[in-house]
């Protein structure tokens, strides 16, 4: 098989795989007036070519991009307290993108932009070759069942097409509150090329300072769930 039917390959099993299933909750009047009022200026409409994200935030900054933000209480957080960069967040499920909007338009953010949209098609079709300085993963749904295990996000083509997104020497950082898909992260990332852990081959990293323990994770913890951190440096 030549490189370019590899490719191809490749490209029809991330067509396949989907980084969220839609299970949407109903919004509140608030967060459907988000919408109305906020998406013009912190919304970015899926169109399936490259974006100019300097152009959109209006500045030459340092972008980090988390995938999954849910209800965006970390994403408000991080930006709020590094206005150095840029922050890109994609959501599938409207009450949290609603939510989220709310908070940033209560306090003016100028340094974060949002996408309604599933995360394999951003990342494919509109995220050029090394846009991306930090790429964040947290809590994703580690679709416990065996029979699912195919439908978790961090898999071999998946972390490929992230590596070809952010630039050399960018970082990666997953987490997980589920041992059996911290353990699959770590073999997924341990054998992935484009990618050296940042602490030790096969360790896990202390809870960075950046990831604040959310109300999410709060309640893991009480029903005495870990927390893993991993760690992981584009070559």
């Amino acid at each position: 098989m030549s490189d370019s039917d590899h490719h191809d390959a490749d490209a029809q099993r991330l067509r396949r795989v989907r980084s969220f299933v839609l299970r949407e909750g109903r919004m509140t009047p608030a967060q459907q007036r988000a919408f109305e009022a906020h998406w013009s200026r912190f919304g970015i409409d899926y169109h399936g070519a490259a974006q100019d994200f300097t152009a959109r935030f209006g500045r030459q900054a340092p972008l980090v991009l988390e995938i999954g933000f849910g209800n965006g209480e970390a994403l408000a957080w991080a930006s709020e307290h590094d206005a150095a960069r840029d922050y890109l967040g994609i959501e599938v499920h409207g009450p949290g993108v609603g939510r989220l909007m709310n908070a940033l338009a209560a306090r003016e953010a100028r340094n974060v932009r949002l996408y309604k949209h599933d995360a394999v098609e951003v990342l494919r079709d509109e995220c050029a070759a090394d846009t991306l300085s930090e790429a964040r993963i947290w809590f994703p749904d580690p679709w416990h069942k065996k029979r699912h295990h195919k439908r978790r996000l961090i898999q071999p083509e998946f972390v490929a097409l992230l590596a070809s997104r952010v630039a050399p020497g960018g970082l990666l950082h997953l987490a997980t509150d589920w041992q059996p898909y911290a353990e699959h992260m770590l073999a997924v990332m341990e054998q992935a090329p484009d990618w050296y852990n940042a602490v030790a081959p096969g360790a896990y990293a202390e809870k960075p300072d950046w990831r604040i323990e959310t109300h999410f994770e709060r309640r893991g913890l009480k029903l005495g769930h870990g927390v893993w951190d991993l760690l992981y440096r584009r070559r």
